[in-house]
């Protein structure tokens, strides 16, 4: 990345910066097959989904984490 480019970013607002990640990451996801994860990151997402399906009170809508990040100060 060019340092004209990462300056660019640092410029950003954080929610529009958080809002530039959201984006990058949905166009990553539209190709989920070139993201390759380790045995290690496997284990630990099968970790997460069964704690959720024990409770799945225990979390929060990712709605609601991502307003809770954008208006933290």
């Amino acid at each position: 990345m060019s340092q004209l480019a990462k300056n660019d970013i640092l410029n950003l607002s954080i929610s529009e910066r958080i809002q530039l990640v959201e984006d990058i990451w949905d166009s990553i996801a539209t190709v989920p097959e070139s993201l390759q994860l380790t045995e290690d990151q496997k284990a630990e997402l099968d970790r997460r989904l069964d704690d959720y399906h024990k409770d799945p009170e225990q979390g929060a809508p990712w709605d609601t984490v991502r307003v809770r990040l954008v208006t933290r100060k």
